[in-house]
């Protein structure tokens, strides 16, 4: 597997106040608060109405490839999922929020199926009975459904958390790690996929990042800081 090194810093936000989100777009219908200074997301539907209750917030930033993409998460209501989408745009190439792409409002399929391509790791799934019984990292490529990558999810239920988590992915060309860490304990690579580029369609790169959540959960993020990355063999 090549190396990663990490080069210059170009993007930085705590996530710690209203005005650091003030260009972050919902979609579906959420609470966004900052009790702890730190970027706090819950859906306000009730969960009964199924993926009509599920939220996207997504940055305002265009990212280019070749990007090392960290923040700071930290559990807080389950149960629940959350996945970060990135390199997303149009089908067309067309930037993420054209007023030409039909309107998203929180329901997957809209995301997986509707007129946007994008990669999308899911983490801390803790949303049904048989995600709980055991608990998965899950990289997905779309348009479609594509389940491309797998690891394990190393974070504990919320009884047992102490966060805050070190969340890191890694987009490279057809590039992607993902990796999640504590504290003083070192990241654990749960995946290192590389696109073919065939088999599930061309490549996707540079796009936008957004932070999905199924409701009922609840949770926190800040220190999101964007890299430059270059690959060593």
């Amino acid at each position: 597997m090549p190396r990663f090194e990490i080069g210059e810093l170009v993007y930085s936000n705590p996530l710690a106040s209203p005005a650091d989100v003030a260009g972050f777009r919902m979609e579906g219908e959420a609470a966004v608060s900052f009790p702890m200074k730190r970027m706090r997301l819950e859906g306000t539907r009730d969960p009964a109405d199924g993926q009509r209750a599920n939220i996207v917030h997504w940055c305002d930033r265009e990212l280019p490839d070749n990007v090392a993409i960290t923040w700071d998460f930290y559990p807080i209501r389950e149960p629940g999922l959350c996945i970060l989408f990135f390199a997303a745009r149009g089908r067309a190439g067309q930037d993420l929020f054209d007023p030409a792409l039909a309107p998203r409002s929180g329901p997957y399929e809209q995301y997986h199926h509707g007129d946007i391509d994008a990669l999308h790791v899911s983490y801390f799934r803790r949303k049904h009975v048989s995600e709980r019984a055991f608990t998965t990292c899950n990289l997905r490529k779309s348009h479609g459904f594509h389940l491309v990558a797998q690891g394990a999810d190393p974070l504990p239920g919320v009884p047992d958390a102490v966060g805050p988590y070190q969340v890191e992915l890694i987009k490279a060309g057809p590039h992607v790690r993902f990796s999640i860490g504590q504290g003083d304990n070192p990241p654990l690579v749960l995946f290192h996929w590389i696109d073919d580029g065939r088999a599930f369609g061309p490549t996707l790169t540079g796009g936008k990042i957004g932070f999905r959540q199924m409701t009922p959960m609840i949770a926190e993020y800040a220190n999101l800081l964007v890299h430059e990355v270059r690959v060593q063999p």
